[in-house]
């Protein structure tokens, strides 16, 4: 995947998040376990979003486009954001999986496909 179509696939997440009154409050954080594409707060929630940009591809298994050590890795990194970041310790916290099937450059309206807690309970 090259990385500018990723990079505009997550403004497009990004923007849509707002509209659905979510408050961005990191992109891309990283740190040596993995990184996190968006982190985003709404009402008593906090949410860690990982965002896949593909062309033409229809969603048929999560596991197949985040595999297992990909889903291990962000639950680390949440972790140790949520280590880190104190404030939001007595938020609930969700993992969820946001993929834009969508033609090269974006010239149509990429179709998105929000997976609420997608990888189950980050403390297990």
């Amino acid at each position: 995947m090259n990385k500018t179509i990723g990079n505009e696939g997550e403004e497009v997440v990004a923007n849509y998040l707002r509209k659905k009154g979510f408050t961005v409050i990191e992109r891309n954080y990283r740190t040596r376990t993995g990184e996190i594409d968006i982190i985003a707060t709404q009402e008593d929630k906090i949410v860690f979003f990982e965002v896949k940009t593909m062309l033409h591809t229809q969603l048929q298994d999560l596991d197949l486009i985040i595999g297992k050590k990909k889903q291990i890795k962000i639950n680390k990194t949440a972790k140790q954001f949520l280590q880190t970041h104190r404030q939001y310790s007595e938020m609930l916290v969700r993992i969820d999986v946001i993929v834009l099937t969508s033609n090269p450059f974006f010239t149509q309206e990429p179709e998105l496909i929000h997976i609420n807690n997608a990888f189950g309970d980050i403390n297990a």
